[in-house]
């Protein structure tokens, strides 16, 4: 798997949604959107402030977690002892 040319490591949570590869970059907050016949990165989402930090305690980790509701369409992330599970939309940049 690569981003611009150079390789990923540290990939963690994958899921399959609409064809595409979603996997998140263990200890960040980013999920990479990968073509699964190539394996090039086509996308990053930046999940970053998700969790509010005064949500966040000595025991809260890293973003691991991604859902996909494939009868409705919507797409769950959540994290090692995070206190919630957020339904997110990408919104192309």
């Amino acid at each position: 798997m690569t981003c611009k040319g150079e390789p990923v490591h540290f990939i963690n949570e994958l899921e399959w949604i609409d064809g595409r590869i979603w996997a998140n970059v263990y200890t960040t907050d980013l999920i990479l959107l990968i073509d699964p016949a190539t394996g090039v990165v086509e996308g990053i989402a930046d999940l970053s402030g998700l969790l509010p930090d005064e949500e966040r305690t000595p025991s809260t980790d890293v973003l691991n977690g991604i859902a996909y509701d494939a009868a409705t369409g919507r797409i769950f992330v959540t994290g090692k002892n995070w206190p919630k599970l957020f339904e997110i939309e990408l919104v192309e940049k």
